[in-house]
């Protein structure tokens, strides 16, 4: 079997470590990484020595043990750098690793539905993404192998579809479906690395997004909708300890941090606190909605408060662009 001659591996493997320098330089700036610049790659030597690749190589392995998983989905999701070559270039970097850790499992399973995000039309319809359609996408990362999905992975499906079911936040949380699957990427040890598994992992999470963030703009519209006739009808503050805000909240601090949710939410994906802070807030709302509606007998109701007030929404606003999708430790991903 024939090799390229060690000057051009090395040659190759520099390459790549420029492509991935600048992304990992402004992350360590971004999140305060305390780690030395690699001065080849800082200086742009176009030719170096092999004493210079074994440094960058070890460059790289200090920075992945400092990276968070949260960290690097914050940063690849809001950051102007990224490209479909650097995405490419940082997931077979992770993948060619001898020995992968969960961390890395979480961060190959991130950049997987990123790169999918990146290179997918941004019109995709949900039905067009099928196991084949996304394995082609996936293709140059993987090059070969067999990108059908094992049958252990059946349960996926089933997750989708009881997503889809959700009217709301609540009944996604509720549901625990975004556990369920994190169970099973969790649970798969080395099968997870196999091309079918890793295509139908990706497939699921891009889905799940889509649900999420549907759901989460649905429940900010419902709560914006019920906070402005709440201000209609004189109500200029709310009991809002079940959200674990203050017994005296008032209503604009309110708006601003629902427009601040639409932000964070949007490179977050978490289902942490912040998350049930939003469900409960959309509680409390609705509850106030009808403990007021008698003052406001006799007025012709916005068609959108009545909406907020039973809890639903159905106000046909933009879906999230699921390429441009906390932090607790939790990395968000589904």
């Amino acid at each position: 079997m024939s090799t390229l001659p060690e000057a051009d591996e090395l040659a190759t493997e520099w390459q790549d470590f420029r492509v991935l320098y600048p992304l990992y330089s402004a992350l360590a700036r971004e999140f305060v990484i305390d780690l030395s610049p690699c001065g080849d790659l800082e200086a742009g030597v176009e030719a170096p020595t092999q004493e210079s690749v074994e440094q960058a190589r070890q460059w790289f392995v200090d920075m992945d043990q400092h990276i968070q998983v949260h960290q690097l989905r914050q940063f690849l999701q809001t950051t102007t750098l990224t490209s479909e070559d650097g995405l490419r270039v940082m997931l077979q970097h992770y993948l060619n690793k001898l020995q992968r850790s969960s961390s890395d499992r979480d961060k190959i399973d991130f950049l997987l539905v990123q790169f999918f995000s990146h290179c997918a039309p941004s019109r995709l319809e949900d039905d067009d993404v099928e196991i084949g359609y996304v394995a082609q996408v996936l293709e140059p990362v993987f090059s070969t192998g067999d990108f059908s999905p094992p049958a252990w992975l059946a349960p996926l499906d089933q997750y989708l579809r009881a997503a889809n079911d959700c009217r709301s936040l609540n009944d996604l949380l509720t549901a625990g479906i975004l556990e369920k699957g994190r169970k099973l990427k969790a649970s798969s040890g080395e099968k997870y690395f196999v091309p079918g598994a890793m295509v139908a992992f990706t497939r699921f999470s891009f889905l799940m997004r889509r649900v999420f963030f549907r759901l989460m703009h649905q429940d900010l519209n419902a709560i914006l909708d019920g906070l402005r006739e709440l201000e209609v009808r004189g109500v200029t503050t709310l009991d809002c300890r079940r959200a674990q805000f203050s017994v005296d909240e008032p209503i604009a601090r309110l708006r601003m941090i629902c427009q601040s949710w639409k932000v964070m939410f949007h490179a977050e994906y978490s289902s942490g606190q912040p998350l049930r802070m939003l469900v409960d807030l959309r509680a409390v709302i609705s509850a106030a909605l009808a403990r007021t509606a008698s003052k406001a007998s006799g007025e012709q109701a916005d068609p959108r408060t009545k909406a907020a007030a039973a809890g639903t929404n159905d106000s046909e606003a933009p879906e999230f662009a699921v390429s441009s999708d906390s932090p607790e430790k939790d990395d968000g991903s589904a």
